[in-house]
This record gives C-alpha cells, structure tokens and sequence, in this order.
C-alpha cells in the first residue's frame, strides 16, 4: 500500500501512547482518521488534536470488549467515509504482576475482553467489509514481545499477546489464499513510554479488590522504569508505517527483547526447560 493521502484509517485506543501516535502518523500523511477508545475525555483530546491541523476525524466511543461496540464503529467508519483501509487494533491494557495462581478470574475475563476479543471482534467486524469493498487496505494488530516471550507475573497479558501473534499469523494466511488486496501485520512493541501501566484506572471500582503486595510493587516499579525509559510511541508509529508500505507482517521496533526471543526458540527447538532471559531485577 503505497498511497495513503485521503484513505481512512482507524484506531482503537487512539486515547493516548501508541494509539495516538499511530493516528497523528496518518494524520500527517493525508489520511482521514476514525479514532476509538473507551476513555472518552482522551478520545477528544485526540480526536481535538487532529481536527485542529485539519484532519477529516471522527471519534466513536469504543469498548473493544463488546462485540456491539466494534460492530459500530465498523459501521459507523464506512457510513462516514465509505470506507476502511488501514485498520488497527492496538487498544490493549495490563495485568496484575502476580504468580498465575493468584490472578482472579476477574482479572482475566477483564484483559482477556480488552487484549484478545478486542482484536478478535475488530477482525471480524472490519476485514469482511475491507474485502467487500474490494480497495486495498491493510489490517495492524498490537500484540507485544510478550507475545514472543514467556516471562513471569504476566500470565494473563502474555497469554492475551500470544494469542494476538497466531491470529493474525492465520489471517495472513488466509488473506493470501483468497487472493485479497487486504494484508496484515503484528506490532510487537517492547517497551515504550506509554500509559500502559495506568489502565487499572479504567477497572469499574468495584472491581479494583485488591491491594499491592512487596512483590507486586517492586515488579510494578521495575517494569514502570523500564517503561519510562522506552522508545517514544511516534517512533513505533513510524515503523508501523513503512511495514504497511512495504507489506512487511513483523513489526519488532525494540532490538533489546530479541536476545530473550532467541533463547526461547532455541529452547523450544533443542527441547530444553524454558530460559528465562530477565528484563526486571
């Protein structure tokens, strides 16, 4: 996909980070922008943002947990602009760092709902229309290096970022087998200076049950640091780009997880007991 100036572009959780990032990146190539996210004040910050440097924009509120949500803003996409060519389903939240046995079943019914149907019903709601339609476009699903290591008290989240890696692994696929003009990639981000570890401030209060243990705030405040430290999403916005022009399915922007993606595949090959390649002390 080579031309991008006046095609529509879509992103979940465009309130803030990556997502943000990704729909000022389009924004700047001409493109007209439909941004969702479920934190509303945000979602017009942005959507405020685009609009003032002259962005054709529509903002939808979205939960990507619900089915209805996504079927909405599918519809109400291609009811505005008659059309979809870049979608990306980027809106994703963290876990809990605890030991799995002790992550609640309301913690993973809750990232579960975000990190994997999000991207689920986006898939199902935007590609038949994309195909439909019949133009070129191109599907980005957000998943993470966590969706490429298997490292402790993040179960949920990596089990989430796992799942998002196969999927769209599938799509490729069958994108392919049916000849189609869509095409699709995997952003896999390390870490970047985003709001990812705030989202427990989305959580209804009654099901913030919980207080932090030792354990869980000195994990939390290694992987916050490591966060702080990050690539700025704008850069990650920037190699989302030039993969969908050059149809490229892995986007790794971060060099530093790599060592730790090496060692677990040479892991599974050798079938040897997991490694563990530490990024928090």
């Amino acid at each position: 996909m080579q031309t991008f100036r006046d095609r529509v572009a879509v992103v979940t959780g465009a309130g803030s980070g990556i997502g943000r990032a990704l729909a000022e990146r389009f924004a700047a190539e001409g493109m007209k922008l439909v941004v969702a996210d479920v934190d509303e004040a945000r979602l017009g910050e942005t959507a405020g943002a685009l609009e003032a440097r002259g962005t054709a924009v529509r903002a939808v509120r979205t939960d990507v947990a619900r089915a209805a949500d996504v079927e909405r803003l599918a519809a109400e996409t291609f009811d505005a602009f008659g059309a979809a060519h870049v979608v990306c389903n980027n809106a994703g939240i963290s876990a809990r760092p605890v030991p799995v046995w002790e992550q609640s079943v309301a913690d993973w019914e809750w990232i579960l709902g975000i990190n994997l149907w999000g991207v689920i019903h986006g898939i199902r709601s935007f590609v038949p229309r994309m195909l439909a339609h019949g133009d070129e476009g191109h599907v980005v699903n957000t998943a993470s290096m966590a969706g490429l290591l298997s490292l402790p008290y993040g179960a949920p989240y990596h089990a989430t970022k796992h799942a998002v890696v196969t999927i769209t692994e599938s799509l490729h696929h069958e994108l392919a087998l049916h000849g189609a003009t869509v095409k699709a990639s995997v952003l896999c981000p390390g870490f970047v200076r985003t709001r990812i570890m705030d989202t427990d401030r989305l959580r209804a209060p009654h099901r913030r049950d919980f207080e932090p243990t030792a354990q869980e705030a000195h994990w939390d405040g290694a992987l916050r640091g490591l966060i702080a430290a990050g690539m700025p999403p704008a850069e990650v916005a920037g190699r989302v780009l030039d993969a969908i022009r050059t149809e490229r399915f892995w986007i790794l922007p971060d060099e530093r997880p790599k060592a730790g993606v090496r060692a677990r595949m040479e892991s599974v090959l050798a079938e040897t007991n997991p490694v563990f390649v530490p990024f928090v002390r």
